[in-house]
């Protein structure tokens, strides 16, 4: 990004494979945990890297030799959303989830992350890293791209070229625009077939490496073109940022002129750099329509990274306060501020930081969702949501809770409610199901919980699992269910002692025969209300549980000087249609289970298997859980742990 401005640059298994409960045999030290990936474009740095670091060449990658691959898919296709094609500014988000290197491609045993829960106002958002010492081409982890997809917004991985001051190369440069002889550019190819074997969305391309020439700057033009051409038909998008110019050196512009405007019609948007005017961005909107393209695939930048909240925006440069047209769209660079600067291990923390700088405006800062309108993915039956954000200070199943570990995995968390208040939270000291539950604490009345276009039929029943607190008062709760802009309010039973489950059945509310729920939220009515909603469901079938999945494999192991051992696990998929991910679970002597942890893809790195004192063999199980989250029966393999004196 602009010096002037700020500069933040981030820093072969064995095949074992085991029958329905045979033996894993590979105990070998390369059960190591896989990485989200990065590359050189091909040259590689002088030198050795540094310890952690791998230094791999993007144009020699092969998806077949690729061992980290089934760790690194997305399943989850982008969803379609409403409202759609809104004359409105949009947002993007650059995102630095982890390190360039050693970011896990599962999640972490950690609560200690970036679980983003604002989807419904964000429509791009860029898997942000890269640094000369590491890689320049970043691919979006895959538990990031399904949280994104399931909420309807496309993740696009980066391609970094630092300026000289901070490592850049030229040669790096050179390497990406590279031609063929019959005028293909191989590096673009490469791009396109890494998103769509990895299924993310595109690329955000970051060319900040002087000493160019126009020569150069004519390349990057057509690459641009030609990555954009190639992936089109996929559905991958290209964003350019503003800094290479026509020129081949770098300036930038702050603005979409004729010394960028090249780049931008060759991609699909341009991030406009932090220095924007309010002149700047209303010629640039200009511009952009003069040139056929639409103002607000311009992000007008806006760097958060180390105020947040206190950072000074103009923001009517970018949508007027007099009702007017937006000007471009927003580019927030670094939000996850809301995550660096809250306290360590405190997801509750972060929640409350990230909700007041998504939702609350004050006199200075103007929360996004008091600008754009929010957008839903609740289309179709079966939904269902169990308030799980994706990390949590444990685990719970039915009420009761199976790991007492921290542990975080964004493609775990559920879609929630977009707009909450400061009495209704995210609370991780109880949950039906995952890490969280939706916690109600202060008196209140009506709680909006989701916008919707479900399928309203006769059959059509939704369930909610809720309790009260122990010492609360009690609580009067009502389902609110709009269909057709009239809004009916259906007693919930009061809870017993712990979590209960409501059936209530809509389909003949009122008479109605059919029609489209349009809106969910509750009503409760007391003092010192303290009240829990652990699951809420919409679904006209009774539910049925899934096939299981196929016999899982161990790939590789590892035993550790602590005792427990680290698994590469694999496993066909299920047979039945609407999967939604699988967990794994460690049978314990004696009865009951350890949750090991879940995925929505079809493998799994189990960090930390602890063995039961004197246990020869420990019991693993892979379970399927579909939408409304009734589990298959069980996938079991065997783990023999080895013998001492081997």
């Amino acid at each position: 990004m602009n010096p002037t401005r700020r500069h933040i640059l981030l820093t072969a298994t064995a095949a074992a494979v085991t029958g329905p409960l045979a033996p894993a045999h590979a105990h070998t030290p390369c059960a190591l945990p896989p990485h989200t990936p990065y590359w050189f474009p091909d040259s590689l740095p002088p030198g050795a890297p540094p310890p952690g670091v791998t230094w791999r060449s993007l144009a020699r990658w092969r998806p077949e030799d690729d061992a980290d691959l089934p760790f690194n898919t997305s399943t989850v296709p982008l969803a379609n959303r409403f409202p759609a094609g809104l004359r409105q500014a949009q947002i993007s988000a650059l995102v630095s989830f982890a390190p360039t290197s050693g970011n896990p491609s599962q999640g972490a045993p950690t609560a200690d992350s970036y679980a983003f829960t604002h989807w419904a106002y964000l429509d791009e958002l860029v898997f942000w890293g890269g640094s000369s010492g590491e890689g320049l081409v970043v691919a979006p982890s895959a538990p990031v791209v399904d949280a994104a997809h399931r909420n309807g917004v496309p993740v696009l991985g980066t391609v970094f070229l630092p300026p000289t001051a901070y490592g850049g190369r030229l040669e790096w440069t050179r390497d990406l625009v590279r031609r063929a002889r019959d005028g293909r550019f191989p590096l673009a190819d490469q791009l396109v077939r890494v998103a769509r074997t990895h299924r993310f969305d595109g690329w955000f391309v970051n060319a900040e490496t002087g000493g160019g020439d126009r020569g150069l700057g004519t390349d990057m033009r057509d690459f641009i073109a030609y990555l954009k051409a190639r992936g089109r038909p996929h559905g991958l998008r290209v964003t350019w940022y503003d800094a290479m110019t026509t020129t081949g050196d770098i300036d930038w512009r702050n603005e979409l002129d004729d010394r960028n405007a090249a780049f931008f019609r060759a991609a699909d948007s341009m991030f406009v750099n932090f220095n924007w005017t309010r002149s700047g961005l209303r010629s640039s909107g200009e511009l952009a329509e003069r040139l056929g393209r639409d103002r607000y695939e311009l992000w007008a930048g806006v760097d958060v990274e180390a105020r947040g909240r206190d950072t000074p925006v103009d923001w009517d440069a970018i949508a007027p306060p007099d009702g007017a047209p937006h000007v471009t769209s927003y580019g927030f660079y670094r939000p996850e501020w809301t995550w660096k600067s809250a306290p360590r291990d405190d997801p509750a923390a972060f929640h409350a930081r990230d909700d007041r700088f998504w939702l609350e405006s004050d006199g200075t800062w103007r929360a996004p969702a008091a600008v754009v309108a929010g957008r839903s993915t609740l289309t179709a039956l079966p939904f269902a949501t169990t308030f799980n954000t994706g990390h949590g200070l444990g685990w719970w199943e039915e009420g009761r809770r199976v790991s007492d570990r921290p542990w975080s995995h964004p493609g775990l968390q559920d879609r929630l409610p977009a707009r909450r208040d400061r009495s209704v939270r995210f609370d991780f000291a109880d949950a039906w199901r995952g890490g969280s539950s939706l916690l109600v604490d202060a008196d209140t009345d009506t709680v909006g919980l989701f916008t919707a276009r479900l399928p309203l039929s006769p059959a059509t029943v939704i369930e909610l699992t809720h309790r009260a607190d122990p010492g609360a008062s009690p609580v009067r709760a009502e389902l609110a269910v709009t269909v057709a802009g009239h809004t009916s309010y259906l007693p919930i039973p009061e809870p017993g002692p712990g979590w209960t489950t409501a059936v209530l059945r809509i389909g003949g509310t009122d008479g109605r025969r059919g029609g489209t729920i349009d809106a969910l939220g509750i009503r409760l009515r007391g003092s010192r209300v303290r009240w829990r909603l652990g699951r809420l469901a919409v679904r006209d079938a009774a539910p049925a549980a899934p096939a299981r999945p196929g016999t899982p494999a161990v790939t590789a192991s590892a035993v550790a000087p602590d005792g427990t051992a680290a698994l590469r696990v694999t496993w066909p998929a299920s047979r039945s249609r609407g999967v939604r991910h699988y967990v794994l679970h460690q049978s314990l002597p004696g009865g009951g289970t350890r949750f090991l942890g879940g995925t929505c893809g079809h493998a799994y790195y189990v960090p930390a298997l602890i063995r039961p004192a004197g246990e020869a063999v420990t019991r693993i199980e892979v379970r399927a859980v579909d939408e409304l989250y009734a589990s298959s029966a069980p996938a079991p393999f065997l783990f023999h742990w080895p013998r001492k004196d081997t």
